[in-house]
């Protein structure tokens, strides 16, 4: 199975903290952040990945080049920016396999991934999600679900307990097939949230450690957490 991770974000509220580099090259303790994710594929025998870049991708390819850990890397660059469902959907096109896993650049998610993938293949799922449950939320949208299949996608909202969207993702290589879905488009507010009912999406629930480095605050908590990935 081939590997896409989405490091085409753009940092907007990191650039104070991290300025001139892409948000996935954000250096924890001296090594870029992306650099986690790729350990954590080639963790589970990954052997192709793509990156999904945008913003000053030139950086992320002079540091990892076309191999890193065994890993042969495959770039997928955006010219102007896609949003996040042009980015995948570009993406998808440089991969192989008929299932493909899908991260994003700016969060780390310790998720059995062996567990996702088989949930998908048993519930020939279109896309499977991986929730986090997480408490007093305000800065993610919350995701409903019965059993394992989703059932909908909610705004941003202040809320005591819930389960966020972790961004990782199984999915069909295929799964855009059928819409018609200009270049530029959410993944998110175009595809997810109107399209629920009518693609088979399924998630499996996952308490395993989660931090986003998009904020100050949790970039800097980073610093002590991730040691324990390193």
């Amino acid at each position: 199975m081939d590997a896409i991770i989405l490091a085409g974000g753009l940092g907007t509220r990191l650039r104070q903290t991290v300025p001139d580099i892409p948000k996935a090259m954000a250096l924890i303790n001296g090594r870029p952040f992306l650099t986690f994710l790729l350990n954590y594929l080639h963790r589970f025998g990954f052997k192709k990945v793509v990156l999904a870049t945008g913003h000053l991708h030139h950086k992320i390819e002079e540091f990892i080049g076309r191999s890193y850990c065994g890993l042969a890397i495959e770039y997928s660059a955006e010219d102007e920016p896609l949003g996040t469902g042009g980015g995948i959907k570009l993406a998808l096109s440089k991969a192989e396999s008929e299932t493909v896993l899908i991260m994003n650049g700016d969060t780390f998610y310790d998720v059995d991934v062996a567990s996702l993938v088989t949930l998908h293949q048993e519930k020939d799922a279109h896309l499977t999600l991986a929730l986090k449950p997480m408490r007093d939320i305000s800065r993610y949208g919350i995701v409903r679900f019965k059993g394992t299949r989703v059932t909908g996608f909610e705004e941003k909202q202040p809320v005591a307990h819930g389960h966020i969207n972790g961004g990782i993702y199984v999915a069909n290589r295929n799964l855009f097939d059928g819409f018609d879905f200009p270049e530029k488009f959410s993944f998110e507010e175009d595809f997810l949230k109107p399209h629920v009912s009518r693609v088979e999406i399924h998630c499996l629930v996952s308490d395993g450690y989660f931090i986003d480095i998009g904020v100050p605050d949790d970039y800097r908590r980073a610093q002590v957490e991730l040691k324990a990935y390193e």
